[in-house]
């Protein structure tokens, strides 16, 4: 996807400010090229991410529902509109831009996903995962947009919260603490997909 610094500046410039709906796009064709080719159906596909990831997420689950059955967030922002209001946030206004900007906000509420739910729609299940000590992504967003979504969705997939008292945004996270919410994770997504134990399966299909 462009954004990132793998491929030099000009391919993270490809992917910030006003073409952030660039990365969104790349994500979004990859899961329609796998459903295309027969990798995939929607029914059968999940989608995960964190921290910028987490955006990511939150815009698929707005800009293409239909694609897949679940998604995953974790510590991710969601309000673009507000983010800057929760330090250090202010320091990524140069990948993102400011609401504060009138050439800026625009697009900003283009895709910012708690801004871009919309009543009526099906969502596909969704289980927001975040933490109240985390310094960089304040929980905030992940509690407003699942209470986003659980107003306005009219379709009968979960869309849960969770939040951890004392885990961070990632860094120093213990393994324990690692892998208790990698269960959690996979376990949501197994419940969905219909995959993993016979109880697994059998709740998924109820």
């Amino acid at each position: 996807m462009r954004g990132g610094s793998e491929l030099g500046e000009s391919w993270h410039d490809a992917g910030r400010l006003a073409n952030k709906h660039q990365v969104f796009r790349d994500f979004e064709y990859a899961m329609r090229h796998l459903i295309r080719v027969g990798y995939t159906r929607p029914a059968r596909l999940a989608i995960t991410g964190g921290s910028n990831g987490g955006l990511l997420m939150g815009a698929m689950m707005t800009q293409a529902p239909e694609l897949f059955r679940v998604a995953v967030g974790k510590v991710g922002l969601y309000d673009m509109i507000r983010f800057q209001m929760f330090p250090p946030a202010e320091l990524w206004v140069d990948e993102y831009g400011s609401s504060e900007s009138p050439e800026q906000v625009g697009y900003l509420l283009g895709y910012s996903p708690y801004h871009q739910v919309i009543p009526g729609v099906s969502y596909p299940a969704f289980l927001g995962l975040t933490a109240k000590a985390d310094t960089r992504v304040s929980w905030i967003h992940t509690a407003k947009f699942v209470a986003a979504l659980q107003g306005a969705t009219a379709g009968s997939e979960p869309v849960l919260f969770h939040i951890e008292q004392k885990a961070g945004h990632g860094q120093g996270k213990g393994r324990s603490d690692r892998v208790k919410e990698d269960v959690m994770m996979f376990r949501f997504i197994e419940s969905r997909l219909g995959v993993g134990s016979p109880a697994v399966k059998n709740a998924a299909q109820r």
